[in-house]
């Protein structure tokens, strides 16, 4: 019954931009760090960015920084995604999962994890 649910997702041209939003029914992610991950087509599911429960501390892969913008509204229960300048690369089904209060860079040590939306860049 715990779930965390993604959206927001779907075909954009490079250069343009989704926000996507991972939001948690049957617990609440107050307590909760909550990271974004891809799989491309092929490739293993990589780190992405990851919010703090606190939100006070962020992270980010080198190849987004400056483009995503990773955010959270606790009383919505939900975490957000901000992607600006996408390239046809980071095409990949874009999954959020939770982990107690610390943002990890390991993608075992996550407890729950969203069924996935995708994202396609392309022109």
């Amino acid at each position: 019954q715990l779930q965390l649910v993604e959206s927001g997702g779907g075909l954009v041209q490079p250069g343009g931009s989704l926000r996507l939003s991972c939001a948690a029914s049957g617990f609440t992610l107050e307590h909760y760090a909550v990271g974004w991950f891809r799989q491309a087509p092929g490739k293993e599911r990589e780190g992405v960015s990851c919010i703090r429960n606190s939100g006070e501390r962020t992270n980010y892969a080198d190849s987004v920084k400056g483009r995503f913008t990773i955010s959270r509204d606790n009383a919505k229960n939900t975490v957000y995604l901000q992607m600006d300048s996408l390239q046809p690369d980071e095409t990949g089904i874009y999954y959020c999962a939770a982990l107690f209060y610390y943002c990890s860079g390991y993608v075992t040590k996550y407890h729950n994890w969203g069924q996935g939306n995708q994202v396609t860049v392309s022109s």
